[in-house]
């Protein structure tokens, strides 16, 4: 009876020694901080596909109004070349873009260099394009292409240098003009700048002789005045 007696007293101490020591509460998941600008980025990102979606609906409806592009039309640009001469580097142009896909690389340039005899190094190659290549991309588009005789027509070009012997090389389509049409078009264009430059003289040279004739013409009335004064008096 004693032994069970201490028992209940043990077991009571003990439970009354449990209730005692407070319970660790559970542990709790770190708050993360939300990243700033999120709702903005999601924001944007909505914003731009709601775009591209309602453009791609108009487009497939028909109701899309055109983009504005440039259209490179080379006879009004290119204004101081006759269309002949145009048709015939456009031809040249497409001989040499065996890719057909509108440039010449670095490849059909290196193909063309050597077909007009005049080789280039893989640097000199790379110069070449580099000179006329406005959009950086490495090769020649039809309008850069014709920047070539440009430069060339103008001036700008270095005598030595591989744009220039392209411009100097380059025939005018011999397959319908036969040999006499493959004189160079540099050449014919030097004769056109030189035909100008003498028709400017001779403008300027009437421009004088008139000039000559005014003062002529003042003389001869201040004579005639001087001389109707001596009469008179």
């Amino acid at each position: 009876m004693a032994s069970e007696e201490l028992a209940r007293k043990l077991q009571s101490r003990l439970s009354a020694t449990q209730e005692a020591v407070p319970r660790p509460e559970p542990e709790q998941s770190p708050v993360r901080p939300k990243p700033q600008g999120s709702d903005a980025a999601c924001g944007d990102s909505s914003s731009e596909l709601s775009a591209k979606l309602t453009r791609r609906l108009d487009i497939n409806e028909g109701n899309a109004a055109p983009r504005a592009t440039r259209v490179f039309n080379p006879y009004t640009e290119f204004k101081e070349f006759s269309r002949k001469q145009i048709k015939d580097m456009e031809g040249m142009f497409k001989r040499y873009d065996t890719g057909k896909d509108g440039f010449i690389d670095l490849m059909e340039l290196k193909l063309m260099m050597e077909k007009l005899g005049a080789p280039q190094t893989h640097l000199g190659l790379k110069n070449m394009i580099k000179e006329v290549d406005e959009d950086f991309d490495g090769k020649l588009s039809f309008r850069e292409f014709l920047l070539i005789f440009r430069r060339a027509a103008a001036g700008e070009l270095q005598e030595e240098s591989g744009l220039m012997a392209l411009a100097r090389l380059s025939e005018i389509d011999v397959s319908t003009q036969g040999v006499m049409g493959a004189k160079d078009f540099f050449e014919a264009k030097m004769q056109a700048l030189s035909a100008g430059s003498k028709f400017e003289a001779e403008i300027r040279e009437e421009k004088e002789e008139r000039k000559r004739q005014e003062e002529e013409k003042k003389q001869r009335h201040a004579a005639f005045k001087q001389l109707q004064s001596t009469f008179c008096s």
